[in-house]
């Protein structure tokens, strides 16, 4: 990028708060460079102890070994397609897994149907054992995955080859508990609270009957992920990206270089923006560059963000080990951008 770099944009909240937090291990489309690896982007969920990951090129362990992330904490990987910039890491990275992990947590991997036969074919033929359970589910759009707190769901994009984009819910959580107003109604702490934290009705001994719901704020809506790529701009996209709090989106050429990206179907920086701005997205995070634009090239990266930020002012560029932490929605949170 020269003597410019985009800004690592991040919200920053209390350690204690943070519980959907994204890194970048990988910003680079094709090949890496020696700035950026190819494409792996770590959802990390601190309360639980996971880690998602979504795509995973080669090197990805590599980067891993430069992260705060522990392999034994993956418990998901989510593949978009079967280009070898997305899956070439996968097989060693699996390897190394069964070696550090616990060998009684499962891993689950979803992707294209290919993605199973893929696996299997690479064990045979390197002979490798893997020491922990391993589940591979073929995606259909649709629920993927679900669980008390979190949905997946993945849609069709448009590349050359089948390529899934996926979209991560948080389930929506009650509204704060009035626990001064609880107190001054005479209701006991204990069990009861939480009843009513739920939005129960409760009988109490005084024969009373207490709707939780009337102790309760508003329910807090839940935040939501959106991971695009590959993929020129199609319609699907922004009906995945749909308010999404934030939207990664691939931005491999330069609006300047459109012909190319008509050609091999991806995304321009303008696309990016424009899926964002449709979806109404609140945050567009923009990866998967292509190395032509390297410094001292006729067209740099921060001409993409330009382009992009001509059209959704909020839009931020990827760059490896980048952070970007999603706050809650009723969390006050400050925005700030370093280098």
């Amino acid at each position: 990028m020269g003597g410019l770099r985009a800004p690592a944009h991040a919200l920053l909240s209390s350690p204690e708060a943070v519980s959907l937090q994204i890194t970048f291990l990988g910003t680079s489309s094709g090949v890496p460079t020696r700035a950026r690896n190819v494409s792996s982007v770590a959802l990390r969920l601190p309360q639980r102890a996971e880690v998602w990951l979504f795509d995973c090129g080669e090197g990805t362990q590599h980067q891993f070994l430069r992260s705060e992330f522990k392999s034994s904490q993956i418990r998901r990987i989510f593949i978009t397609h079967m280009h070898g910039d997305h899956i070439f890491g996968l097989m060693g990275l699996l390897a190394s897994c069964g070696l550090a992990g616990n060998r009684q947590q499962r891993i689950d991997i979803y992707g294209p149907k290919p993605l199973n036969d893929y696996l299997q074919a690479s064990r045979r033929y390197s002979q490798t054992h893997f020491s922990l359970p391993i589940k591979i589910h073929a995606v259909e759009p649709g629920l993927v995955f679900e669980d008390d707190e979190f949905r997946v769901f993945c849609d069709l994009l448009e590349h050359r080859v089948p390529a899934y984009g996926y979209r991560i819910e948080e389930r929506d959580r009650p509204g704060h508990f009035d626990v001064k107003r609880a107190q001054a109604l005479g209701i006991p702490s204990g069990p009861i609270y939480g009843q009513l934290k739920q939005g129960q009705r409760v009988t109490l001994d005084d024969g009373r009957t207490i709707n939780g719901a009337d102790l309760c704020g508003p329910d807090l809506v839940g935040r939501k992920l959106v991971y695009c790529t590959d993929t020129i701009y199609c319609d699907r996209a922004v009906a995945l990206a749909s308010q999404a709090d934030v939207l990664i989106h691939e931005a491999t050429f330069s609006h300047r270089d459109a012909d190319l990206a008509y050609q091999r179907l991806h995304s321009t920086s303008t696309m990016a923006a424009q899926v964002a701005l449709s979806a109404q997205a609140k945050q567009l995070i923009m990866t998967h560059f292509s190395p032509r634009y390297a410094p001292g090239n006729d067209i740099q990266l921060p001409d993409l963000l330009a382009e992009a930020r001509a059209i959704f002012p909020n839009t931020a560029m990827a760059h490896d080990f980048m952070i970007y932490d999603i706050p809650r929605h009723d969390e006050k949170v400050l925005a700030a951008s370093s280098v």
